[in-house]
């Protein structure tokens, strides 16, 4: 896991930033419905991103994190993993999210990115003209794939994410970089254990080899789930992390 359920984002809020948000039932592309969360803005530059939560799905760490990038102009929607498997409702800290991750499928949670992308693009989304995807950990992986879905993104920002397979044996983003159609930005911890370097250089020499415009950074002694309000020594690193996500946005927003 990587954030606890009390966990909250390295991003102080904006003071009187003016956003709205809301729960969301959004319907794939096999019919099923699944949660999403939507923070709208009120000053908005007509970029938007899907928000892929780690292994726990939707919870109140990614809602935050929606609302901090609305109150930057990004219309932000986050999407929920387990619509299959265990429906809509909101869920508590007892959630065995672990039993639902197993069932999970690459090609699903991508269609279920599909349509908070096409939600975005819509009236109520925003009209949005640039749309992005920024997962964490296992959306980490999966936000980078998006960028081989079809989805005509802007670009696609990973933090923590596992390149390799995925859990279901799907290929990772190595094996996918040459299908790859958004620039990638990735946000890696140099002491997280779980994701050796090699990992990373194995991806980023697919990336170079396949022409995909990407930006790589790994924070030297910062662990997995370093964004994360509670790793205070870590402050400097998230900050940094925060810069370069908006940064991306507005060089390809």
């Amino acid at each position: 896991m990587c954030h606890d359920f009390n966990a909250h984002p390295a991003i102080t809020p904006i003071s009187g930033a003016a956003v709205d948000s809301e729960d969301l039932v959004l319907e794939s592309k096999d019919g099923t419905k699944f949660a999403a969360f939507l923070a709208r803005s009120d000053d908005a530059s007509g970029a938007g991103v899907v928000v892929l939560p780690d292994v726990r799905g939707l919870f109140r760490f990614y809602e935050e994190l929606a609302l901090r990038f609305a109150e930057q102009g990004i219309n932000s929607v986050v999407i929920d993993y387990f619509g299959r498997t265990a429906g809509v409702d909101k869920r508590g800290e007892d959630f065995p999210f672990m039993e639902h991750v197993a069932q999970t499928k690459a090609p699903q949670i991508a269609d279920d990115a599909g349509a908070a992308v096409a939600y975005l693009r819509s009236p109520e989304g925003g009209n949005c003209s640039s749309v992005f995807t920024v997962g964490f950990c296992f959306g980490g992986g999966n936000s980078w794939l998006q960028s081989a879905a079809g989805h005509e993104l802007s670009g696609v920002i990973g933090f923590y994410g596992r390149p390799g397979p995925g859990r279901d044996g799907s290929p990772g983003a190595t094996a996918r970089a040459g299908d790859f159609k958004a620039p990638v930005l990735a946000l890696m911890g140099g002491a997280d254990q779980g994701i050796p370097k090699e990992q990373v250089d194995e991806y980023e020499a697919a990336l170079q080899a396949a022409g995909v415009e990407h930006e790589i950074n790994i924070y030297p002694g910062a662990p997995h789930s370093f964004f994360d309000r509670s790793y205070e020594e870590h402050a400097d690193t998230a900050a940094n992390a925060w810069e370069r996500v908006l940064a991306f946005i507005a060089k390809h927003g």
